[in-house]
């Protein structure tokens, strides 16, 4: 086999370097490519619209010797980040493990979310070569993911934790209290002859009062309480570090909230009522469930003695 010719070799490097190029400029990732002396040795444009650069900028960021090092974008990659010391530590650790790899999802200011691979490469002898960095913008598919889990956690008219999502977040808060044998307390809250409100003014005006009971008692509890919608009209509430005194006074102005205030709805003034059981940790309690029975059975006496009112359990 005869050697090629320079002409030929020109052409074999020229038609590498244009497919390199396509291939680059083809994909959805931004891409940088850094040798091991730190200097970049190409990117493609996806990479500049990831990270916001004017190709001017890097223009401008060149050495005299027409060189464009990592250290010019690395200004520009920091002052985006939320975590610029984490994305910074991580990057020098890459640089000083050549042959590990890196999958990595990096948070912006700007609410973006960023996928971040990396992989180092090396020549057919071994050598070390560089680093090429890869970049995907993922907020579309992690904002579907947040939608996915809201609607999978939460009711979608009152926005309150569904009766799942509701009943694992109060497990949880149960486990802690029994841990560090804390007190803890549930209610139960039932509005009271709420099929009347929708069977007369329609489910829409139903669906109203619903939202905005929700609404007032959100005003009411404190950001570590937890409130879920349990069934139709039935919502219960977790209140951490609370006692049956403090229990039974919350519950009285969840109740207050409702009764003490019309519901204006277009033309019409609806009024309701609300019940409500309250329960407080057991020594002998094993599930959240067994404090949630204990305030449906306060519940249920305080709809059998005319209701809008609150009990607690009986001890």
């Amino acid at each position: 086999m005869q050697p090629s010719s320079p002409g030929e070799t020109k052409a074999q490097t020229d038609f590498d370097r244009s497919l390199l190029k396509a291939i680059q400029e083809a994909s959805p990732d931004g891409i940088l490519v850094v040798d091991a002396r730190g200097h970049i040795v190409s990117y493609n444009r996806r990479f500049l619209e990831t990270w916001r650069i004017d190709p001017e900028y890097l223009h401008l960021q060149k050495d005299a010797d027409g060189t464009l090092t990592e250290r010019a974008l690395m200004g520009q990659a920091l002052s985006q980040l939320r975590d610029p010391e984490v994305f910074l530590a991580r990057v020098q650790e890459l640089y000083a493990s050549p042959d590990e790899e890196d999958y990595t999802e990096v948070a912006l200011v700007d609410g973006r979310v960023v996928e971040r691979h990396s992989v180092g490469l090396r020549g057919e002898d071994g050598l070390y070569l560089g680093r090429v960095w890869f970049f995907r913008d993922i907020t579309p598919r992690k904002q579907l993911e947040a939608a996915l889990r809201q609607s999978a956690s939460f009711d979608p008219l009152t926005g309150q934790m569904n009766r799942r999502h509701f009943m694992d977040s109060a497990e949880e808060e149960f486990v802690r209290a029994r841990r560090f044998a804390q007190p803890l307390a549930l209610v139960m809250l039932d509005i009271d002859h709420f099929k009347p409100v929708n069977d007369q003014f329609g489910h829409a005006a139903g669906d109203f009062v619903l939202e905005v009971v929700c609404q007032r008692w959100s005003g009411i509890l404190r950001s570590v309480d937890l409130l879920g919608r349990i069934g139709g009209e039935e919502f219960a509430a977790l209140l951490p570090q609370s006692r049956a005194r403090e229990a039974e006074a919350v519950a009285r102005r969840l109740c207050e909230a409702v009764s003490e205030q019309p519901f204006e709805f277009e033309a019409l003034s609806i009024r309701c009522t609300v019940s409500a059981g309250v329960a407080v940790l057991a020594a002998d309690d094993r599930r959240v469930q067994d404090m949630m029975r204990r305030a449906d059975d306060a519940l249920y006496r305080a709809k059998a003695a005319g209701r809008n009112a609150v009990m607690g359990e009986k001890i």
